[in-house]
């Protein structure tokens, strides 16, 4: 199931404000960047534009590299915007949630209103809590919710029906409870959902695992599972989901770039060009590395591919699960 999204990616509103193209020596190919992120501070697109810049400007492909942080609507603030504004300079960072949330009538537009550039990496989902929580692993989590799923106060940093609710009543529900009653608090992005976490607010939290590896190395947090076929490198100690007792689990989120509507083909493609030489730079590997991350490029037509059927795949998911 999923596998679609398995050859996953996810999107960074980048402003490239001085397209050049490529050079022969391999050097820079932008002069400069501009993200536009559709969320708030801490979250998995604000993690995933910054990551990328720095490997960016750090490799010297990219000049320079600024952000801005454009909260609303579940992302569709930031779409609007660049729509509207057809600023052909500025690349939008996204992800799954564009698909889900113009399935779900969110926001009206969908990924077609806008460019697609390129799907550049995937996040694998994770179920995560307190250091202090009395829940030892999902199975723990598992034995409450059937108890009592009212008493299970689930967060994540997306709208209720969004991608984090999704990987939450995903998990539950091959772990053989009603997914249905899964009680979800939304929050808006995923470090203000991580607070909450933090603070007691939510028992659990569905989330990135790279939105969570970096406190769960300090003793912050525990991760309970990973929505991934194989144990993630970056903490080889966290069991997948389907060895914790969901059976059959596996989600990623892709994350990539779009641009505004009627991007001149030389952007494109000068776009296209900086994220592939990317990959085989030392500092992306770092920035990778660090978040947990999994190497997946699929640029322009195959993007667009790629869109389509992961639009097909979760459209069915959302309707088995009550969300459509």
């Amino acid at each position: 199931m999923l596998k679609l999204i398995k050859a996953a990616l996810a999107v960074t509103v980048l402003t490239f404000g001085a397209a050049q193209t490529a050079m022969a020596d391999g050097h820079q190919v932008i002069g400069e960047v501009k993200f536009l992120i559709p969320g708030g501070a801490g979250g998995g697109w604000d993690g995933t534009a910054r990551g990328t810049g720095e490997a960016l400007t750090k490799a010297g492909i990219v000049g320079n590299a600024t952000y801005e942080n454009m909260s609303g609507g579940g992302g569709g603030k930031a779409i609007a915007h660049i729509i509207e504004t057809k600023d052909q300079d500025t690349l939008m960072v996204n992800s799954t949630p564009i698909v889900i949330r113009s399935l779900t009538k969110v926001f009206p537009q969908s990924f077609r209103d806008l460019t697609p550039i390129a799907g550049t990496i995937g996040d694998y989902g994770a179920i995560v809590v307190n250091k202090d929580s009395d829940i030892a692993d999902l199975a723990g989590l598992v034995a409450a919710y059937k108890a009592d799923p009212t008493n299970v106060a689930v967060g994540g940093g997306s709208v209720a029906g969004g991608m984090d609710h999704l990987i939450a009543a995903l998990v539950m529900k091959n772990a053989g409870t009603d997914a249905t009653k899964v009680k979800y608090i939304p929050y808006d992005a995923g470090g203000k959902a991580m607070a909450g976490l933090l603070s007691g607010e939510i028992k659990a939290l569905a989330t990135g695992f790279g939105e969570a590896v970096e406190l769960a190395r300090q003793g912050e947090v525990r991760i309970l599972c990973v929505t991934s076929t194989e144990r993630n490198a970056a903490m080889d100690s966290v069991p997948t989901c389907d060895e914790a007792g969901s059976t059959g689990t596996e989600f990623v989120n892709w994350r990539g770039f779009f641009a505004a509507p009627g991007l001149p083909d030389d952007k494109k493609a000068a776009y296209i060009e900086a994220l592939k030489k990317m990959y085989d730079t030392d500092e992306w590997a770092t920035v990778r590395d660090r978040n947990g991350w999994v190497d997946i490029f699929n640029a322009d037509a195959d993007f667009v591919k790629f869109l389509e059927g992961q639009e097909e795949q979760i459209g069915g998911l959302m309707k088995e699960l009550g969300f459509l």
